[in-house]
């Protein structure tokens, strides 16, 4: 389990990141600094007002320590590719989606540590694990911005060749995706099973309450609605394999996946079953041509 902890499991994430920088092209950072307000409407969402959702969620249900800090985690973190794919199925603006993934995916490095060590504080007080801020942050930015720039860099320098390739890593990504969000349930079952009570309407309240805010946010704020689509998705769709890893380095790999991992599991499961009949709902919206809603 050691190795599947230590090797595996970041280098699946990396992957699943080199996945990700792919898709992306230069224009998408440029369009960052052309058409700035939607962006920070989409940040200020995910980096400021998620975990503030998350925080009052977890206190309000309840949760013990490790599991507070694992919804906290899950909250920490960008959304992913997932988000890219869930955008272009709700018809909302693909452009904007790749954008604040991308450019939130290489901040986490810097974002998430500190975060987690404020968590850890709060909830676990004087049993909490020591945080290592810049180890943490050294291996994410391993883990998440290398393989990201290095996509980025293969699509612009062999554009043809990663087209004929991107399909095909695609699927690989998912496979890895499924593969480390049912590792964490394994590990973890009987935890798993303890505690599910409380995790399935408590993820389930978290996605409704997070795909709400994000869009009440956007609507608030005289966005189009593709973008008010594109960031209630955002806001509400986190990279849980992020998460995972996350809670991977917080434990270390000799102690295996622990609890802290199993909010970002579940809801690496359910966050399809809930966003479902909402991108069903979004792909309504706007199909006349209507600028807001």
């Amino acid at each position: 389990m050691g190795i599947m902890i230590g090797v595996v499991l970041p280098l699946g994430l990396a992957f699943i990141m080199f996945s990700l920088g792919l898709g992306l092209t230069v224009s998408d950072f440029v369009r960052v600094i052309k058409q700035p307000f939607a962006f920070v409407v989409g940040a200020f969402n995910q980096v400021l007002l998620l975990p503030v959702v998350t925080f009052g969620l977890v206190l309000a249900f309840g949760l013990g320590p490790e599991l507070a800090v694992g919804f906290m985690i899950l909250a920490f973190c960008p959304g992913g590719v997932t988000s890219n794919i869930l955008t272009r199925l709700a018809r909302g603006d693909v452009a904007l989606s790749v954008s604040l993934t991308a450019v939130i995916s290489l901040l986490s490095m810097v974002t998430v540590p500190p975060l987690l060590a404020l968590a850890m504080g709060f909830f676990s007080g004087d049993t909490a694990e020591p945080v290592s801020i810049g180890g943490i942050a050294v291996q994410l930015f391993l883990l998440t911005t290398v393989p990201i720039l290095l996509g980025l860099a293969l699509r612009h320098l062999a554009p043809a060749m990663t087209n004929r390739i991107s399909p095909t890593i695609a699927h690989l990504a998912n496979g890895l995706f499924v593969f480390i969000v049912g590792l964490a349930l394994v590990v973890n079952w009987d935890v798993f099973v303890e505690n599910l009570p409380i995790l399935a309407p408590s993820i389930i309240s978290l996605l409704i309450l997070l795909l709400g805010t994000g869009f009440v946010v956007a609507r608030l704020a005289g966005l189009p609605v593709s973008q008010i689509k594109t960031i209630s998705i955002e806001t509400g769709v986190q990279n849980s394999t992020l998460g995972i890893t996350v809670a991977a380095l917080l434990s270390g790999a000799d102690a295996g996946l622990s609890i802290y991992a199993l909010p970002a599991a579940v809801y690496g499961i359910l966050m399809y079953v809930v966003a479902a009949p909402v991108i069903a709902w979004y792909r309504r919206l706007g199909t006349a041509g209507q600028d807001t809603i």
